[in-house]
């Protein structure tokens, strides 16, 4: 018996003491955040599924994983002998979680799930199900914390200003900006949970979630005031003294809900329903709720002219790092097999040598051949592969520095390509180059300029299941709305328009599971194009720095204006990245930016 399958039956006793017929564990925190401190990892720990996105439905007679379809191939190994079942959410065959609760469930049944991680917009689609099906809903249980007698502790990292010169904007503007949104809403207060939106607003930053500089606490602003929630421990005397001079009042974390109980009940509390908890909102049941999204993401993601600058020279020393690993992997794969893990601590030490940097955005995917058709594999002391033979090497990885958040990723052969994996390299290549390309007007976005890095792909017969490209955070998350590139719309989303200064990644991909994965990620920013008497056009600049291998490309398939992008961006490449190098990194960097020839070219 495994240890999860104990941990499923332990949840299916307590279950039964509560009266619970159908429990859900969501992939979640008291903040709605992608990643997650180990102490709400519970889904994770439950059913042994690691993926960062998925949830789980428990009955006493079924148990079931949804994750979409990057986590398919990873969730089939991880619940081996759990007692759970893979449920392939997105497969045409497969109901999602919501409509089988409403399939096997019986009038008077009871749902059960802990509010406190439960977005009010998904809250509210739940009692829609509970009213329709007449199934009964409490949103009070957390019956996790009682099978899990050692859940780590909430996370107590130390909190840090973001200063000059890498911090461009007062927190006086921050929070002007956010007031004039909430008076333009009708709105008094303003409560916001959303990590990245509080280190952003307040000019501060912390490490309490992996990969993210943000910490765990809650904002309460109003006219006149701006309480932040959270643990005073945190607060270096540096922190005190910024807040106490920016006018911030501090409460501990968990006197949130007294202070949302005190709110007199004439107030107009803004909310993002896709952004705040429902067990949140329960201690504030006489208030009236504005709801909108939160007028700080889009402000963030507006980043202004010398944070772009910051952005362009985090990109140089990030170029560099990597120049300095590729021709680390490309010498030692000559003397040696190297594995998956020490590409990432490779690639990651190569990063710690330049400045400012602080620590890796996310998880590094170091994915060889068949591995590299998992979009989002992690390989792990436990299951790695070791990079020997013929076969594509993908790498994605990125770096937190001060002056930006970095994502890139690159594809290598090893040993010889094969044509096939040339032509869906090129493909792949041809919709990042269409992409970047772009000229388009203003109020177009990034759901309609999809097309373009698909077209290559749709017109061979084939596609790839993620968005093409997200936002990306100023020292930030790495994921950060509310741009996005991708035809598929979140329920409850609304598209929105590309707007300069919004920096977004650029990642078309193919993969052919048990073979092969490809992609090439750039990170994009909008920036203004032309002005005239027919449009406001935008375009897009591209930031990432760093060689597109060229080994993989059947240049046949290439039109000459591609191939001409491709050698200009090389050549950019160099001139930008060649004074940061010495030895073999320059070297590499200057064979990896050699020009291709135009005469094969397709016309």
């Amino acid at each position: 018996m495994s240890v999860h399958f104990s941990r499923l039956q332990a949840l299916r006793q307590v279950m039964q003491r509560a009266g619970v017929d159908a429990y859900v564990v969501l992939s979640a925190d008291p903040h709605l955040s992608e990643y997650l401190p180990p102490h709400y990892q519970g889904r994770a720990w439950l059913s042994g599924f690691k993926g960062s996105a998925g949830s789980i439905v428990v009955t006493a007679e079924f148990a079931g994983v949804w994750t979409d379809s990057r986590y398919w191939v990873q969730a089939a190994d991880d619940l081996i002998g759990s007692g759970f079942e893979l449920m392939r959410w997105g497969a045409p065959d497969v109901p999602d979680m919501m409509e089988w609760v409403a399939q096997h469930l019986h009038p008077d049944q009871v749902i059960a799930y802990d509010g406190q991680v439960m977005a009010l917009a998904q809250s509210r689609a739940w009692h829609d199900l509970a009213q329709t099906h007449q199934l009964k809903l409490d949103e009070s249980k957390d019956l996790l914390a009682l099978i899990w007698p050692d859940r780590p502790p909430l996370p107590q990292s130390t909190i840090q200003v973001h200063a000059a010169p890498f911090c461009q904007r007062t927190l006086e503007e921050n929070v002007q900006s956010v007031r004039t949104a909430m008076q333009d809403l009708g709105a008094s207060a303003h409560l916001l949970s959303s990590l990245d939106d509080i280190a952003w607003l307040l000019n501060l930053r912390g490490s309490d979630v992996m990969y993210n500089p943000v910490f765990m606490a809650h904002v309460l602003l109003t006219v006149d005031q701006v309480v932040l929630f959270v643990d005073p421990d945190k607060l270096s005397n540096e922190v005190q003294d910024h807040l106490t001079q920016h006018a911030v009042s501090v409460l501990p974390y968990e006197q949130l809900a007294l202070a949302l109980a005190a709110l007199p009940h004439s107030t107009g509390l803004l909310v993002a329903p896709h952004a705040v908890t429902v067990g949140t909102l329960a201690a504030a049941p006489q208030v009236h709720l504005l709801e909108a999204p939160n007028p700080s993401t889009l402000a963030k993601a507006l980043k202004c002219p010398a944070e772009i600058q910051q952005v362009r020279q985090t990109m140089e020393a990030d170029g560099a790092a990597l120049c300095e690993f590729f021709a680390w992997f490309e010498h030692t794969i000559q003397q040696r097999p190297i594995t998956e893990l020490e590409v990432d601590e490779q690639i990651t030490a190569a990063r710690a040598r330049q400045p400012h940097f602080i620590s890796p955005s996310f998880g590094t995917i170091a994915a060889f051949g068949p591995n590299g058709a998992m979009p989002h594999y992690q390989a792990t002391a436990e299951s790695y592969a070791t990079i020997d033979g013929d076969g594509l090497l993908l790498i994605d990885s990125g770096g937190q520095y001060l002056g930006g958040t970095t994502d890139i990723t690159r594809v290598i052969p090893v040993g010889t390509p094969t044509n096939e994996q040339k032509h869906d390299y090129t493909l792949v290549l041809k919709g990042m180059i269409a992409l970047s390309q772009a000229v388009f007007a203003s109020g177009v976005t990034g759901q309609q300029l999809d097309i373009l890095a698909r077209m290559p792909l749709w017109q061979a017969g084939v596609d790839f299941g993620h968005g093409t490209g997200h936002g990306v955070g100023y020292f930030l998350n790495v994921h950060e709305g509310p741009q996005s590139i991708s035809w598929r719309t979140r329920p409850g989303s609304q598209p929105v328009a590309m707007q300069p200064g919004m920096i977004t990644s650029n990642e078309p991909g193919l993969y052919r599971a048990g073979q092969w994965g490809i992609r090439i990620e750039n990170l994009i920013v909008c920036v203004e194009h032309l002005h005239n008497e027919f449009a406001e056009l935008y375009a897009f600049e591209t930031l990432t720095l760093c060689p597109i291998d060229t080994r993989c490309i059947d240049t046949a398939l290439l039109t000459p204006p591609e191939l001409h992008w491709l050698n200009q961006y090389h050549q950019h490449v160099r001139e930008r990245l060649a004074p940061r190098l010495t030895g073999s990194a320059l070297l590499w960097l200057e064979q990896a930016t050699q020009p291709l020839a135009t005469t094969n070219c397709s016309n």
